[in-house]
């Protein structure tokens, strides 16, 4: 706002010129022409309209406006910016002193932050005995590591304490303390985290373990890189060594390099194949690890078996020391990796008894096109769209009223097969920009507050729009919005006066001077 500092401009001169303004509005060369009768630019002129038009606004519209100026407590405002924003705390003590809000230091902020997270548990509880299925993860911040463990498929944080280390003396201690909060658990999807899988044998040891099978074969998806590169690479080589044949300048220098000229493209040749056959297997090896074939029908263990033993084999048919390498361990863990398709073949049956074999495939098919639908992008989400919209429309037609009460069924007896951990990996990317902005050491607090923040925050896209973590679980609802559950929480919890109860936030347009009470009438602030 920078007329506020133009002293020569009184109050008079600037509703004068805000007037002409107003009254030539849409008249070519008008505004010009005021800026030049009063020594202005028009880029000044223009900001004259838009304060007037806001004042005028704001005189005529609900006398009981969103924000209030002297009645918005602080607190709501740097929660806010702080979890939804991601803002760090230095960032927005700056923008309080833009505005000139009291108190702005970083050293109250923090200590504010301190004290929601302190009245926070670090671990979900539960009224009831809630069955559960755990995904389990480590996150780093600062290399220090946070054990992460979620629930399937609500994505809610159940406990999330900052660790000293992995071993599984660390890790057994979440387990037991979420079994003392009421959750019984019938498994766990994780990777092969030593300390990870060996905490929770010792702990469930009722419960079974799954191992996240597209992260047993996530290095050798990412060997595809480096073959490019090295694909890539060849090209230009190749490329090279033709121009240096071609512009010898001499006999001695064609013989010279006419070694180079003829391997060049062989070894080229050999880079690309290298790259195109496992790029090829990848899309095929990523296919088979699906639940549902193309077909509709839930993929058995004993057919999933004998197509990856064959996908591996063609696999080690590549000349790539380092891939011969990665299909090791795979073969070795394969059975691990097979165990949600034993899960799907005991569901398959339960339903059949329920549902004629064209239906289920039907909606096994609209199922297996759901999640798909919101995870693709562009040409493959409309695709995965149209897939599920056709069948679940195939299926209905079919079963006519018997339709969604069949189709719950299925859905719900198919989502119980909990198969991949992707979904503790989209928890923890809403963890770590939260993480990367802060820019002293995470404490115990801070992980408290992003864990109520991430249960209690509604979904804005995807096929949880519009619901929270928190209430997907069962039993639970969401009775307010984050924030004003979140203080709510603290107040019954921490008694006594707030840290900011007299604390109002009034926002005021930034200024380099003292105002003056010409410069600011009453009521100008935002």
């Amino acid at each position: 706002m920078q007329f506020i500092r133009r002293h020569a401009l009184t109050p008079p001169t600037r509703i004068e010129m805000v007037r002409l303004a107003w009254l030539n509005q849409g008249i070519y060369g008008k505004m010009t022409q005021i800026a030049q009768d009063y020594h202005i630019s028009r880029t000044f002129l223009y900001q004259l309209i838009w304060a007037a038009n806001l004042q005028l606004e704001t005189l005529f519209s609900d006398p009981q406006p969103h924000v209030q100026d002297s009645q918005l407590l602080l607190e709501p405002f740097i929660l806010l910016v702080r979890l939804e924003g991601k803002c760090s705390i230095p960032s927005l003590s700056s923008i309080l002193k833009y505005f000139q809000s009291q108190p702005n230091a970083v050293g109250y902020l923090s200590a504010c932050f301190h004290h929601y997270g302190g009245a926070l548990p670090s671990t979900l509880a539960m009224a009831a005995h809630t069955v559960v299925f755990y995904l389990s993860d480590e996150i780093f911040a600062r290399h220090q590591p946070i054990l992460v463990t979620i629930e399937a498929p609500s994505t809610a944080i159940l406990k999330i304490p900052l660790a000293s280390d992995r071993s599984a003396e660390t890790w057994q201690a979440p387990f037991d303390d979420l079994g003392a909060h009421r959750f019984h658990r019938i498994g766990m999807v994780s990777d092969r985290g030593r300390g990870l899988v060996a905490a929770y044998h010792a702990a469930c040891q009722d419960a079974r373990w799954v191992c996240e099978r597209f992260h047993a074969f996530h290095d050798l998806f990412d060997r595809r890189r480096p073959l490019e590169r090295k694909a890539y690479a060849a090209i230009a080589k190749e490329d090279a060594a033709a121009q240096t044949f071609h512009h010898a300048k001499s006999e001695a220098h064609l013989h010279k390099r006419l070694h180079h000229y003829e391997c060049a493209p062989q070894a080229c040749e050999q880079a690309i194949a290298r790259y195109d056959q496992l790029d090829l297997l990848r899309h095929l090896l990523r296919d088979a690890l699906h639940l549902g074939s193309p077909f509709g029908r839930l993929r058995t263990v004993a057919g999933v078996r004998s197509e990856l033993m064959l996908l591996l084999s063609l696999s080690e048919e590549i000349d790539d020391a380092v891939l011969l390498k990665l299909l090791h361990p795979i073969r070795s863990h394969l059975d691990e990796s097979l165990a949600p398709f034993a899960q799907a073949e005991s569901i398959q049956g339960a339903l059949l008894e329920l549902v004629p074999q064209q239906i289920l495939d039907a909606l096994v098919l609209a199922w297996h096109h759901e999640p798909l639908s919101y995870q693709s992008h562009t040409k493959q989400k409309h695709y995965h769209q149209h897939e599920r919209h056709q069948w679940l429309n195939f299926a209905e037609g079919l079963l006519e009223n018997q339709f969604e009460p069949l189709k719950a069924v299925v859905f719900e007896k198919l989502d119980t097969i909990v198969h991949a951990s992707s979904l503790v990996e989209l928890v923890n990317s809403f963890i770590r920009p939260s993480l990367h902005s802060s820019k002293g050491p995470i404490t115990q607090e801070t992980l408290n507050l992003l864990m109520f923040y991430h249960n209690h925050r509604r979904y804005k896209s995807g096929q949880r729009q519009g619901k929270a973590p928190i209430a997907l679980l069962p039993g639970e609802a969401l009775e307010a919005d984050w924030g004003a559950l979140l203080i709510q929480h603290v107040q019954e919890t921490s008694p006594g006066p707030s840290l900011t109860a007299s604390a109002p936030l009034a926002l005021m347009p930034h200024r380099h001077e003292p105002p003056t009470p010409s410069q600011t009438p009453p009521g100008q602030a935002i």
